[in-house]
């Protein structure tokens, strides 16, 4: 009897542990909806991935071609061609003798001015050159002390648009006085005290430079980097909507599932 009854408990175990194998197994079950979800968005998602490659590689070809130039074209061929910002350029020249001083521009808290001189290639039209940055001194009446190499340098930086932030106030220096505190400098203004300039400024590459101050500028062009990290980012969501379409799809099937129509 003890037998019996000790064969009768494994075999109901034995049935118990099969029922539940049966319960907890899965099945495909096809969901158009969640098919139709899929099928609509992961050709999107892999389409914006396969874009950014190719922004990536346009814009790398771009950055080539543009130091290439920067070191092979004269100063006045790459104006004729079109400033883009961005765009490193080599120049040599000197300095000029007028000095705009960008009011309120902080660096770390600090309250200063960026420093905009004008620059006479060898060849070419003369440029506004960036010099960078540099604290106020404490007094408002009282502006910072800048000089200037007075001899032929040779300069490196990028393109940049003329400085136009929104402002509360359009006072300067009375005109005549050099340096000038200007709020802003649209082109028209430098036009008026240097003609001729083209349309995009210069900042230099770094304080290194001849005549540079505090220039620690971000890049204002996208590097190819930028875009393969979108790539990576549009790839990586494709394939975790496929492995949730996957899981979704499967579905447990037994006794509790066998009505289950999705």
């Amino acid at each position: 009897m003890m037998a019996s009854a000790q064969v009768t408990i494994a075999e109901r175990e034995r049935e118990q542990s099969m029922i539940g194998v049966q319960r907890m197994s899965r099945k495909w079950r096809f969901d158009w909806r969640l098919m139709l979800f899929t099928g609509c968005f992961l050709p999107l998602l892999i389409g914006l991935g396969i874009w950014q490659l190719d922004r990536a590689g346009q814009k790398q070809v771009m950055l080539d071609q543009w130091q290439q130039e920067a070191l092979e074209l004269p100063w006045n061929e790459l104006v004729a061609q079109g400033l883009d910002s961005g765009r490193p350029v080599s120049l040599s020249g000197v300095y000029g003798n007028r000095t705009w001083l960008l009011d309120n521009r902080t660096r770390s808290g600090i309250p200063g001015y960026e420093v905009l001189t004008d620059f006479h290639p060898t060849v070419g039209p003369p440029v506004v050159v960036n010099r960078g940055w540099v604290p106020a001194p404490r007094s408002r009446q009282a502006l910072p002390s800048i000089s200037t190499p007075g001899a032929t340098v040779m300069l490196e930086g990028r393109l940049a648009d003329y400085p136009e932030p929104p402002v509360l106030s359009e006072r300067s220096e009375p005109a005549g006085s050099w340096p000038r505190r200007v709020q802003t400098l649209p082109q028209e203004t430098a036009n008026q005290s240097v003609p001729g300039l083209p349309g995009a400024i210069v900042r230099l590459a770094g304080k290194e430079q001849p005549g540079a101050f505090r220039a620690d500028w971000q890049v204002d062009v996208m590097g190819p980097q930028t875009h393969y990290g979108y790539a990576a980012q549009w790839f990586a969501l494709a394939v975790a909507l496929t492995i949730l379409t996957v899981a979704a799809s499967y579905r447990k099937t037994g006794a509790n599932n066998d009505n289950d129509n999705g």
